[in-house]
């Protein structure tokens, strides 16, 4: 079912609701591909939120291909994020606390093309020079990259 998050806002308005999303981080020779997003001009990881009947991997490819053209290779998890942490408020007043299950690639394929009004540029940023206008969902996200890199080990958080 598509728009499952729009047709659930137009019964509950701007509500707290929880919602099940997928990130990416693509990450190659100590830099990461973040994006600006449209809607607030924060910087973040690469992803959405999940339709039903989705899998994680369903919903990270299509998120992917909307928003840049691109699919991934050989994505892994590399964490789950969830709790205070992953509240969010969203311009439009719609709040959310999302679980969020991210993975991790090195490479993609495709080009990088704005398929959608989603996001407004895309950059490397070396991993020990982050944005400081990360978007909140991504800043636990990141906080851990060193951690992953050195042992390659899912994070629970």
């Amino acid at each position: 079912m598509k728009n499952y998050i729009k047709d659930i806002r137009e019964k509950i308005g701007h509500k707290p609701i929880v919602m099940s999303g997928v990130g990416l981080i693509i990450c190659k020779d100590n830099k990461i591909l973040l994006q600006k997003r449209a809607d607030d001009g924060n910087w973040g990881i690469h992803g959405g939120g999940m339709e039903l009947g989705e899998t994680y991997l369903d919903a990270l490819n299509r998120e992917l291909k909307e928003e840049m053209n691109i699919t991934p290779v050989n994505p892994q998890l590399y964490g789950i994020f969830s709790g205070e942490k992953t509240h969010h408020v969203y311009p439009n007043q719609d709040e959310v606390y999302v679980i969020n299950h991210v993975f991790f690639c090195e490479e993609y394929e495709g080009e990088i093309q704005f398929n959608d009004h989603e996001v407004t540029e895309c950059r490397w940023f070396d991993i020990h020079n982050l944005p400081n206008t990360l978007i909140d969902l991504d800043v636990s996200v990141l906080g851990h990259l060193n951690e992953y890199l050195e042992n390659r080990q899912v994070i629970v958080d």
